[in-house]
């Protein structure tokens, strides 16, 4: 059964960034090398998630198959705000949980359109690891699978152009913790997204290029998108609380190539960032990590 689990409020946003920010997994900055996350004793093989031609769980764990619907908990985030659509070629943060305890757990997920072919790209994070080929897996790591893990999180770069509905496919599997392939119970899901209604083509030509990155010789974020409109820039940096660290305003822009150099104060602590650039009323956005 299809159906759509989004969580709204300014709490669980909070809490969700609160945890990310308590880990940091690297710079997912898109003008830094991304590593890529293989398999190991954390997650199970590719194709697990019960996406069309997959199998689930139970390939390797003796459980039975349950509607997750309600137990497997995904919200998608950009910046500090959780969304139910996207827009071609943003970044977002999709963080996942179980609302039931478990001695131990794990999960797989994959994201997909309507004609099973992967739908953007994944980017391992909190507690979470990435394989995959044609279809990328986020899973979980050999050290989250207990139940002091209350959360996992990874990056999604959503697909370039509009694909229409976008759909996570999650297996979870709550285990026993009996130290043999049965009695636990896997729980799969499915999470329907839409391509933002109303974007026209000069703002998906503006989101499919844009990048936004850390210079640490320079303590500066850089900016670098093509437009083919024009309009009043600006950027504001958040935390990964919501919380308003620096703002402000570049100018005019052109069409064409633009690029900028926002210097920071020097005050401004280590860690993972949001960086939100606009043009006008249009926003984009993107992770930084601060060195």
């Amino acid at each position: 059964m299809k159906k759509l689990f989004f969580f709204a409020g300014s709490i669980l946003s909070i809490a969700l960034l609160t945890a990310f920010n308590s880990k940091k997994n690297g710079d997912i900055s898109t003008y830094t090398k991304t590593e890529f996350h293989n398999k190991n004793s954390g997650g199970a093989g590719p194709g697990r998630t019960g996406a069309p031609g997959e199998q689930t769980c139970t390939a390797c764990h003796m459980g039975t198959t349950q509607d997750g619907s309600n137990i497997n908990l995904i919200t998608l985030l950009q910046g500090a705000t959780p969304v139910t659509s996207y827009v071609p070629g943003s970044t977002y943060t999709v963080a996942l949980s179980m609302s039931t305890a478990a001695a131990k757990k794990g999960f797989q997920a994959t994201v997909l359109d309507a004609s099973g072919n992967m739908a953007g790209n994944f980017t391992a994070g909190l507690n979470t690891q990435v394989n995959g080929t044609a279809r990328k897996y986020a899973n979980h790591t050999s050290s989250s699978n207990t139940s002091a893990t209350t959360l996992w999180g990874w990056t999604w770069q959503a697909p370039a152009t509009s694909v229409g509905d976008v759909i996570f496919y999650v297996a979870t599997n709550e285990t026993n913790n009996n130290g043999n392939d049965n009695g636990d119970v896997i729980y799969l899901s499915q999470h329907i997204f839409s391509a933002q209604s109303g974007a026209g083509i000069e703002e998906s030509e503006l989101n499919n290029n844009f990048k936004a990155g850390y210079s640490s010789s320079q303590n500066s974020v850089l900016i670098s998108c093509n437009t083919l409109v024009s309009g009043n820039m600006s950027m504001n940096l958040f935390d990964l609380n919501g919380k308003l660290i620096y703002s402000q305003s570049l100018g005019q822009s052109i069409p064409g190539e633009i690029k900028e150099n926002v210097q920071l104060p020097a005050v401004i602590e280590s860690g993972m960032y949001v960086v939100n650039f606009f043009i006008d009323n249009t926003a984009f956005s993107s992770n930084i990590f601060i060195d």
